[in-house]
């Protein structure tokens, strides 16, 4: 008996001292992800409050953590427009879903807009509702996958009865605008912008 009891308590004693090790550890990578964050988050960003950098590991944070396959942006193309003090990026994640922003210049994205190709009569679904999913996870941190249903269901894409060959619609969310539109019988966009 003793000797099952002296077991049993080393046994927990190693346990413990591996979980306080653990979240330890989890603190002091918290503390450095705030120490890390805190020179672009002194910076006054306009429009969409993040730089493509932020953007892109946002986006690809959201798509590792809900595993949305098929999403992850490698690198965004971007092209600078010196004339007018802003610039463009550019994302294609297949022949049909392509992503493209306007940059300001101070680095911060204006807005964001995801284009699709296809036969507008047939319902929205696959890559296309799980990229506008994902877009609205990376411009709201703190939403979870069902605040981001939520909002395309305020847009109103989720309706049975929704007529696809001129849908338009829209809803606002913390300061931005979440914007669903037919352009024509082969095009569709989803775009965030500020809200006005």
């Amino acid at each position: 008996m003793p000797i099952r009891f002296i077991f049993l308590t080393t046994a927990c004693f190693a346990i413990a001292s591996i979980g306080l090790y653990g979240m330890l550890n989890l603190s002091s990578n918290s503390t450095q992800s705030e120490i890390d964050q805190t020179p672009s988050s002194q910076i006054k960003l306009s429009g969409l409050h993040m730089t493509t950098d932020e953007f892109k590991n946002k986006f690809n944070g959201a798509v590792g953590k809900y595993r949305l396959n098929g999403l992850s942006i490698t690198r965004l193309n971007i092209q600078d427009s010196s004339e007018q003090g802003t610039g463009t990026f550019e994302y294609v994640f297949n022949d049909e879903l392509r992503l493209v922003g306007t940059v300001n210049a101070d680095e911060s994205i204006q807005e964001v807009r995801l284009s699709a190709t296809g036969d507008t009569r047939k319902p929205t679904g696959g890559i296309f509702l799980t990229a506008i999913a994902t877009l609205i996870l990376t411009t709201n941190s703190e939403y979870t996958y069902n605040d981001a249903q939520d909002a395309i269901q305020d847009i109103g894409l989720l309706d049975r009865d929704v007529n696809q060959s001129d849908f338009d619609g829209a809803t606002i969310r913390n300061g931005l605008e979440y914007r669903f539109s037919v352009q024509d019988s082969d095009h569709t966009t989803f775009e965030i912008t500020v809200a006005k």
